[in-house]
């Protein structure tokens, strides 16, 4: 039994609420040994026995028996040792598990455990398969795919490649090499045998050997039950990148069209580098083994979702500002780095924020969603999930997509559309002009009517 006599770090961390690294627990149940695995699997932590969510002690009556309990069944149970500490306040006790992180899978009864984030989950699939590899020093891109040959190379996508990292300048002295000595450089081959990143950049058919490499666009009318057509984009990540834009282009999004004199000129709905970044931060850092990568098309928005969530502690909030760049699959990631496609500084989410905010579009959302990445360009700020940030009611949001339709609403119209009083269509719509989502004609009496401003 350990007693700590310095309560200087418990100082720091009663304060703390729980998070990845901490857990708070009011009793001791066996399961919860789950998270110690996590930790061990994870970057390390600390489980509170005998505190409440708040980290307020509340005490546990049976720390003799825990003392000797939990030590042993972290060793016999996963192999490992974990610090077990006792200590009292108030007449109160409570155990400290202190759980390092560690270099090794550890499993549990033939399971294996993560923490992350402020949660705890059982890996398996593909999830599994990434993380074992990890813990061997190796990722998914990195390992040898025994059943491919150079024959199933697409050598017109190589040469595409070959001049894009002449203009970038990142590929030196790689002219007069080899196919074989070219991809050993790339780090795409090792001793003649190609891996999986080569097959997923320059194959001639990377479905033959992952089934789930192709792109799917949708095209959506209100909501995601109504899909009015589809489209599916097949092929290795240099060639996916160039037809997804097209398709894109020639049948999802419509192109504005202005004249200036004499010349016709055609603005996109959204801005084509922003569309470009997020489809190429898709198809690098995505999860090769879990579900391709899916696109949806809206009247007002646009979104591209691909498996496999954010790795190495980043958060979606630093994607909005300078981050360090840790790729899922790093030697796809600089191969396309040496292609100029992408550059090696985590500044691809930072130009989708910039362009958009450039083509004064609403600032792009980002997040972890479905077990996966989306980030969603937004056409302007009158949609229901932008209008919703302005925390407006139902009535107020109902005439906005009025006024995008008609142009114009009088108070008597909005009493008819939400049947609602005068005294209330007055209220909305002052604190409609107060958001500066209206404008008042100025006008008085019957002939008064508001606008988008």
């Amino acid at each position: 039994m350990t007693e700590l006599k310095d309560y200087d770090h418990l100082q720091i961390i009663n304060d703390m609420p729980e998070q990845q690294n901490i857990e708070y627990k009011q009793s001791w149940h066996d399961d919860y040994l789950k998270w110690v695995c996590g930790f061990a699997n994870a970057q390390g932590g600390i489980i509170f026995i005998g505190k409440d969510d708040n980290g307020i002690i509340v005490g546990v009556d049976d720390y003799k028996k825990l003392m000797d309990d939990i030590p042993n069944k972290i060793k016999n149970l996963m192999g490992i040792t974990a610090e077990v500490n006792l200590h009292e306040e108030t007449g109160k006790y409570f155990i400290e598990i202190i759980t390092q992180s560690y270099s090794v899978p550890i499993l549990l009864r033939g399971r294996y455990y993560y923490r992350s984030g402020s949660t705890k989950q059982e890996l398996t699939g593909a999830s599994l398969n990434e993380f074992l590899l990890k813990k061997s020093g190796k990722t998914w891109d990195d390992v040898i795919e025994p059943r491919a040959t150079y024959s199933d190379i697409n050598e017109k996508t190589v040469n595409i490649f070959l001049k894009a990292s002449e203009n970038a300048g990142h590929l030196p002295e790689s002219e007069g090499l080899t196919l074989p000595e070219l991809f050993e450089k790339l780090r795409l081959a090792e001793n003649e045998q190609l891996k999986r990143s080569a097959l997923i950049l320059f194959g001639k058919d990377p479905g033959k050997f992952y089934p789930n490499t192709f792109v799917k666009i949708g095209r959506f009318g209100k909501d995601d039950a109504d899909l009015v057509f589809q489209e599916t984009e097949e092929g290795n990540l240099i060639e996916l990148l160039q037809s997804v834009l097209n398709q894109l282009n020639h049948k999802f999004l419509t192109r504005q069209i202005t004249f200036e004199g004499m010349h016709r000129i055609e603005k996109g709905e959204y801005p084509i580098a922003a569309i470009r970044e997020m489809l190429l931060n898709a198809l690098v850092h995505r999860n090769y083994m879990g579900a391709p990568i899916q696109i949806r098309v809206y009247d007002d928005k646009i979104n591209i979702w691909n498996d496999g969530t954010l790795i190495g502690g980043l958060t979606a909030e630093a994607l909005k500002r300078s981050h360090s760049s840790k790729p899922r699959n790093p030697i796809i990631a600089e191969v396309c780095f040496k292609g100029g496609m992408i550059d090696a500084w985590g500044r691809g989410t930072i130009k989708i924020l910039d362009t958009c905010k450039q083509a004064e579009l609403p600032e792009p959302e980002m997040k972890e969603q479905d077990g996966g990445f989306i980030v969603t360009l937004f056409k302007d700020n009158l949609n229901i999930e932008q209008l919703t940030k302005f925390r407006l009611n139902e009535r107020q949001i109902k005439a906005v997509m009025f006024v995008k339709e008609k142009g114009k609403i009088t108070n008597s119209e909005y009493q008819t559309l939400n049947e609602t009083t005068e005294r209330t269509a007055s209220r909305d719509l002052s604190d409609l002009v107060e958001k500066q989502l209206f404008k008042s004609s100025g006008v008085k009496g019957a002939g008064a009517f508001y606008f988008l401003v």
